[in-house]
Formats: C-alpha cells, structure tokens, sequence
C-alpha cells in the first residue's frame, strides 16, 4: 500500500485492502475487511461498512455512508452526502436481520443527498438526480430522479440526454445528439420512462 495516501485522522480495520493510487481523506472510517480498488478518492467524514466491494476509480464525495452488502463497481461517482441501507424493516431490537444487497454497476453516478433503499440494482452508466428515493431497480443508462425516483429519460455514457430515434420490435433506439453514439433500450425499460409535466 505504499501508493495509498491516507490521512492521519482516517480509522481503517484490520483486513482492509486499498489499492494503489487510492487516496483516503479527512476522518473516514473503513470497517474490517473492506476492499476498495485502485485509483479511489474516499473524501471527507466517508464511512464504508464491513466486507464492501468497491471497484476502481471509484470517487465517494463527503459523508456518504456506505454500509455492509453494498458493492460498487468500477468508475461509479457517488455525490456528497449519499446514504445507501441494507435493512428494509430496521429495529433497534431485531437480533435476527438479514442484510438486503445493493449493487451498483459501472459507471453511474448518484447525485448528491440520495438515499439508496437496499436490495435494488442500479445500471450502467444511470443517472440519479440530487435528492432522489431509489426503491426499485434502475436499469442501464437511465436518468431517475424523485421521491421515489422515477425514470425521466436516458443517458449516454458521456451523461447527456438521449434522442429517441425509432421502436423495434424489442427495443427502441435512441441517440447521443452530442457525440452521436447510438444505444438500444429495452422495451421493458423504455415503457417505464415518465413524461415531463
């Protein structure tokens, strides 16, 4: 871990790995046998719970919380102050709870002040909007946001909006109006898109 940089007020357990070029910023707490890829930025007051999977160039902004059965995958960027759980019926007094698992898949990014109920899936390369409640799977390349958070149209890998082009039969084709670059969205997935009021 010679590459590592962490800061003299950061807490990491035992059994923590961290790879190379990671950076660990002011009073984070990474908990027993986490692993976080290389190239990472873990900004201030982050916390990342026990047996976290984070891939690399993964960038967490301050105080996200971060909690058992989460993994993130590589190139996510997770915005300030974003709370991911892993109890869907919390109680103080529950000795028997089971961790719900979240997966968060490559190269999204959620907005800050999000708060991520356990046990769904987010897609590649979604886009969740500042302040949203994600409740349900959010598939590929989606733009969600709201309370709960609602697909609101879909986004290229370099983050802008998507044009609809024409339906298929099993999907609809959509384009990139800046870099032109051409996706297929599943039918399912694009009869899910809300309409702007």
């Amino acid at each position: 871990m010679s590459s590592v940089y962490i800061n003299s007020t950061a807490i990491i357990d035992e059994g923590v790995y961290l790879g190379s070029g990671t950076k660990v910023w002011h009073f984070v707490h990474i908990m027993k046998d986490a692993k976080i890829g290389k190239d990472c930025i873990i900004a201030d007051y982050v916390y990342i719970g026990k047996g976290v999977t984070i891939g690399n160039t993964v960038k967490l902004e301050n105080r996200t919380t971060v909690y058992e059965g989460v993994t993130i995958e590589d190139n996510v960027f997770v915005g300030p102050h974003v709370t991911f759980t892993n109890d869907p019926y919390p109680r103080s007094f529950s000795k028997d709870w089971k961790i719900q698992p979240t997966l968060v898949k490559e190269g999204s990014s959620i907005g800050a002040r999000t708060v991520i109920v356990c046990g769904v899936t987010i897609g590649e390369y979604a886009l969740i909007g500042a302040g949203s409640v994600i409740t349900e799977n959010i598939p590929a390349h989606a733009l969600a946001y709201g309370n709960p958070a609602r697909i609101r149209g879909f986004v290229c890998k370099c983050a802008i909006k998507l044009k609809k082009k024409e339906e298929k039969k099993n999907y609809t084709c959509m384009m990139c109006p800046v870099c032109n670059k051409k996706y297929k969205i599943a039918t399912k997935d694009y009869a899910r898109l809300e309409k702007e009021e």
